[in-house]
C-alpha cells in the first residue's frame, strides 16, 4: 500500500535537495542598502545646493556696478539718503554678516528684496514660474519625444540615409546659438519683411487688448510657435544621439537574437524589446534636463520678451539686481540638484543592475 506524502513530510522528489534556503537576514540587509544609498543621494544633494548658495553669494557681490546708484539713477539723491539705502538692504555691513543674513533667511525660504522692484524675491518667482513652466515644460516633451522617435529610427540601421541626414540636422541645429536662432525666426516669421509675412508675433506672451479665455488661450499658443521651434531646435539633437547610441548597443544583444529566432517581426522586436531597454539612459537625461531647462530658458525668454524667470534674471543683470540674481541663481541650481537626485533615485528602479 502506498501512501501520498504530505506537507508535514517536507519536499520529496528529485527536486527535494534544491529546495531554497530562507531568506534569512538578506531582506533587512537589502532594506538597509537602499536606506544608505538614498541617504547618501540626500546628502550629496544638500552638499552641492550649499556650495552653490555659497558660491552664488560671493559671486554676485563682485559684479561691476553699485545697485543703489542703479536704483537712483536719474533722481536728486543725497549721499545721506543713498547711505540709508545701503542701510536698509543691509549693504552696508560686511560680506560674512551678510551672508549669515541671507542663510538665514533661506532656512525660512527667504530669498530676499528684489533692490529693484522693491519686492521679496520668492514673490517675483512665483509670479513668473508659470511662463517659464509652461514654456519649458511644452519645449522639453516635443524635443523629447521628436528626439526619442528620430534617435530610434536612426539606431535601428545607422548608417544608412535616414540616419545620416538626421544626425547631421540633429547637430547643425545642436551647434547654433540660441539668440541667433531665435532672432533669425524673428526676422524670417514675424517681422513681415522681404517676402515672408508675419505669421506670428514678435515677442510677449498674449495679445493684451484680448479679454475672452479662449482667444486668449489661441494667442498664447500663437506666442508660444517661435521660443518653442527655437527650444526644440537646439536641444532635441541629445535625445536622439542618446537614443541612437544607446539602440546600438542593443541590437546585438543576445535577447534581441532569441526574440528573431522565435519568429517576432523585426519591428515587434525593436518596438517590445530593444527600445524598452535603450530608453534608459534617455528617461536619466531627460530628469537632467528638466532642470537645465528652466534656467536655460533665459536666452529664449529674453529675444522673445517671454514675461519668465529668464527675462526677469535679465532684467536683474543688467541694474545690477543682486537679491533678486541671487535667489533666481539659487531656484536655478536647486531646480537642477533635485532633478539630479530625482534622477539617481529613479534609475535604479527601471535598471535592476544599478540596484543597490
Amino acid at each position: 500500500m502506498t501512501t501520498t506524502p504530505t506537507a508535514a513530510d517536507g519536499p520529496t522528489g528529485a527536486g527535494a535537495d534544491d529546495a531554497p534556503a530562507p531568506a534569512g537576514p538578506r531582506g533587512p540587509g537589502r532594506a538597509a542598502s537602499v536606506v544608505v544609498y538614498v541617504l547618501g543621494r540626500l546628502l550629496t544633494a544638500i552638499v552641492s545646493l550649499f556650495a552653490v548658495i555659497v558660491a552664488g553669494f560671493f559671486l554676485f557681490r563682485i559684479l561691476p556696478g553699485d545697485p543703489v546708484r542703479a536704483m537712483t539713477e536719474g533722481r536728486e539723491v543725497t549721499a545721506e539718503q543713498r547711505e540709508e539705502l545701503r542701510r536698509q538692504f543691509g549693504l552696508d555691513q560686511p560680506l560674512w554678516l551678510q551672508f549669515l543674513d541671507y542663510a538665514k533667511g533661506l532656512l525660512h525660504f527667504d530669498l530676499g528684496v528684489s533692490f529693484q522692484y522693491r519686492e521679496p524675491v520668492a514673490d517675483l518667482i512665483l509670479e513668473r514660474l508659470g511662463p517659464t513652466l509652461l514654456l519649458a515644460g511644452t519645449g522639453t516633451i516635443i524635443a523629447a519625444l521628436l528626439g526619442l522617435f528620430l534617435g530610434t529610427r536612426a539606431g535601428w540601421r545607422p548608417g544608412g540615409r535616414g540616419d545620416r541626414i538626421n544626425t547631421a540636422v540633429a547637430l547643425f541645429f545642436w551647434s547654433v546659438p540660441t539668440f541667433w536662432l531665435g532672432l533669425l525666426l524673428i526676422v524670417l516669421l514675424a517681422s513681415g519683411r522681404g517676402f515672408m509675412p508675419g505669421l506670428f508675433p514678435t515677442g510677449g506672451m498674449v495679445d493684451p487688448t484680448l479679454t475672452g479665455p479662449v482667444e486668449r488661450a489661441l494667442s498664447t499658443a500663437q506666442h508660444m510657435v517661435l521660443p518653442i521651434v527655437t527650444m526644440v531646435a537646439v536641444i532635441y539633437a541629445q535625445y536622439l544621439m542618446i537614443m541612437r547610441s544607446s539602440l546600438m548597443d542593443e541590437k546585438g544583444a543576445d535577447y534581441l537574437t532569441t526574440a528573431r529566432a522565435k519568429g517576432l517581426r523585426d519591428a515587434l522586436v525593436r518596438r517590445r524589446h530593444a527600445v524598452p531597454n535603450a530608453l534608459l539612459p534617455t528617461v536619466t537625461l531627460i530628469f537632467l534636463n528638466l532642470g537645465q531647462v528652466v534656467s536655460g530658458v533665459i536666452l529664449v525668454e529674453t529675444v522673445f520678451s517671454w514675461p519668465g524667470l529668464g527675462q526677469l534674471f535679465y532684467s536683474g543683470l543688467q541694474v545690477p539686481d543682486i537679491g533678486l540674481v541671487q535667489g533666481l541663481f539659487v531656484v536655478f541650481a536647486a531646480s537642477v540638484i533635485l532633478m539630479n537626485l530625482l534622477a539617481d533615485l529613479v534609475y535604479p528602479l527601471l535598471d535592476p543592475r544599478v540596484r543597490p
